[in-house]
């Protein structure tokens, strides 16, 4: 990791609301005037949309029905990773953007579902902002985890995550039931493999636990609210972190182990600002003194 080019890194599989936690560091940053240069995973995907299909189907003649974007094959985690180097190094690396929707895609005349070219970060940035599925991946090829200065999960129980798609996947997208739960199974060894993982590798994971009945998420009608769940939120080094402060400012939250600390679930926007803020100022602090 750098000092003078600190590198966050949020990582979550697909629907596990990465977007969320995303959003609020854009306000962390916004706030504190800092420039973070951001990056979506999805950027580093091998294949663009139709590509993806084609690679799908060639994989299933061979016998693996289980080729995904949560695996090493379908995605350039060596550019990845790359990226993560030299921007510590440098605070520089080439980018790209994945255009998810006709939206993103008409500035640059381009169709839905492809990639934009390689192109310089800007310069000037104070740091290095990363949003995706492999931000602390750790392979026989590639250690993603040990670049980045801030390593955050995002990890909701599983059955909350498969409600979590479902809705997201069927509502905004207009697959069918059968088409998401088709995708969740052939996903399934990668997600064991390669993405549950790195949630060892974080400093800091947040799990959001429903506390209304997810036994059957793929007939659940609506997502649970925050008010309708709690937040458990691990630290994997808890020196430095004050939790008689965290229990003070954020009602009926309380110590489950050394550890963790347990949020009402309309406390998690204000548990991340307390407590990602001042490690934010403190990577600046460092950054000024490098």
């Amino acid at each position: 990791m750098s000092i003078k080019h600190p590198i966050v890194a949020i990582t979550g599989s697909s629907g596990a609301g990465t977007s969320s936690v995303t959003r609020t560091f854009q306000h962390i940053f916004r706030r504190e005037h800092i420039q973070a240069a951001t990056i979506e995973g999805d950027s580093f995907h091998r294949y663009d949309r139709k590509e993806m299909k084609i690679a799908m189907a060639e994989a299933a003649k061979t016998g693996n029905n289980h080729f995904s974007h949560f695996g090493p094959e379908a995605n350039l985690l060596e550019e990845l990773e790359a990226l993560f180097r030299t921007y510590g190094e440098t605070g520089t690396g080439r980018v790209r953007k994945y255009l998810h929707n006709a939206e993103e895609a008409a500035p640059y005349k381009q169709e839905p579902g492809t990639f934009t070219p390689w192109e310089d970060l800007p310069g000037g940035t104070d740091m290095l902002f990363y949003e995706g599925l492999h931000g602390a991946v750790v392979t026989d090829k590639v250690n993603i985890a040990r670049h980045a200065n801030l390593l955050v999960g995002v990890v909701p129980i599983i059955n909350l995550e498969w409600i979590q798609k479902l809705q997201r996947d069927k509502t905004a997208r207009g697959y069918s039931t059968e088409a998401v739960v088709d995708t969740i199974l052939r996903r399934m060894p990668d997600y064991v493999n390669y993405i549950t993982p790195q949630f060892s590798q974080t400093h800091v994971n947040f799990q959001r636990v429903p506390t209304v009945d997810t036994s059957n998420p793929f007939i659940a009608r609506d997502i649970p609210t925050l008010d309708e769940s709690f937040v458990v939120i691990r630290f994997s080094n808890p020196k430095g972190i004050d939790f008689p402060y965290l229990l003070n400012m954020i009602h009926d939250s309380f110590m489950s182990r050394p550890n963790i600390i347990v949020v009402p679930g309309g406390k998690m926007e204000l548990s991340m600002q307390l407590i990602f803020t001042p490690l934010i100022l403190r990577l600046m602090e460092n950054r000024k003194r490098a």
